[in-house]
């Protein structure tokens, strides 16, 4: 069943996007923001309380539906587990704006593709060169499929086996959803009002994205060039300062070819950490530690060539993690 369920979501994904999904996200922060104001006192403790009921309290209500339709029929679980993945899968949520991105520098036009990546992220793209525009697209792609595919993917088969797997997939969204909600409440330039909650969700979305970032950066060494993945897997993670991004980043670069990192001016959420003092002694260093020492990864700098690989890159890790599903489920069946 959790390969059928996967397939039919991910093909009315593509025939239908999920319509309902931006009113879904606006009730969710509602009941973020309603748990946070009425649990949170200020105290590790407190921002427990308040992570366990803002996201893991639905994943016990979706988990309790699974079993019930599941006890009194297969038919309405199936149906369960389909309009889960229909909700929580997400290749349409980012693929249509990098699409756009796509056509518009094949076209030449990049005030347009530029306009679409502010649109699409919230962030002032205005002033970008060709290069730093084509790199924070990739990123940012290589961020949502991992986190809109991959990752839910992941927790739906983890759960599945116990019947659970509409909870799981419901577990990775709404912890990613959670922290992004409070992190965008919360400007680095301004005092938070939830400093602790803040801090809780972003352990325990690390947490549960532990796992799932190292499969699908091991997915992207299979499907694409698996020596300088795993080569820039080790090497160059800690260019960002967030860890896992950083393990799903540099293998993607590596798989691809590409370099991503830290560019001069650059600014951004999925901006790399650097270090300055490093930077400034480079002058007897090779090359490629140079690159990684001034906060960029291996190989050729942006190109548009480089983003039709990276939906190559997708494509293949999806099929890979099909078939590894429908082999399992075919193991589960003789067995």
């Amino acid at each position: 069943m959790s390969v059928l369920a996967v397939l039919l979501a991910l093909l009315l994904e593509q025939a239908r996007p999920s319509l309902p999904i931006t009113r879904l996200r606006l009730v969710y922060a509602q009941w973020l923001d309603g748990v946070s104001r009425n649990f949170d006192a200020g105290s590790t403790r407190h921002a427990s309380v308040v992570w366990v009921l803002g996201v893991l309290l639905p994943v016990v209500a979706v988990a309790a539906l699974a079993m019930v339709t599941a006890r009194f029929s297969l038919l309405l679980a199936f149906a369960l587990h389909v309009g889960v993945l229909y909700l929580t899968l997400g290749f349409r949520q980012f693929s249509h704006h990098f699409t756009g991105i796509r056509d518009a520098l094949d076209q030449g036009d990049e005030t347009r593709a530029r306009a679409l990546l502010a649109q699409w992220q919230g962030v002032d793209a205005s002033e970008l060169p060709r290069t730093e525009l084509l790199r924070q697209v990739i990123e940012y792609a290589v961020l949502a499929s991992h986190r809109l595919v991959f990752g839910v993917m992941f927790w739906y088969v983890l759960l599945a086996a116990l019947g659970l797997g509409p909870a799981g997939a419901v577990l990775y969204r709404l912890a990613q959803l959670a922290l992004q909600h409070w992190g965008q409440q919360h400007p680095i330039d301004a005092e938070p009002m939830h400093p602790r909650v803040l801090d809780c969700a972003r352990s325990l979305w690390r947490a549960v994205d532990y796992l799932p970032v190292r499969l699908t950066a091991f997915g992207f060494a299979i499907v694409g060039n698996f020596e300088e993945a795993v080569a820039a897997w080790r090497r160059d993670t800690g260019v960002w300062a967030d860890a896992n991004d950083g393990i799903v980043l540099a293998a993607a670069a590596g798989a691809i070819g590409v370099q991503l990192g830290q560019a001069p001016g650059r600014t951004g959420p999925v901006a790399p950490a650097t270090n300055d003092a490093v930077v400034d002694g480079l002058a007897d260093r090779p090359d490629e530690d140079a690159t990684a020492a001034a906060g960029l990864t291996g190989g050729s700098p942006p190109q548009p060539g480089h983003l039709q690989s990276l939906v190559g890159l997708v494509w293949r890790s999806t099929i890979l993690w099909i078939l590894l599903l429908t082999l399992l489920s075919i193991a589960n069946l003789i067995g």
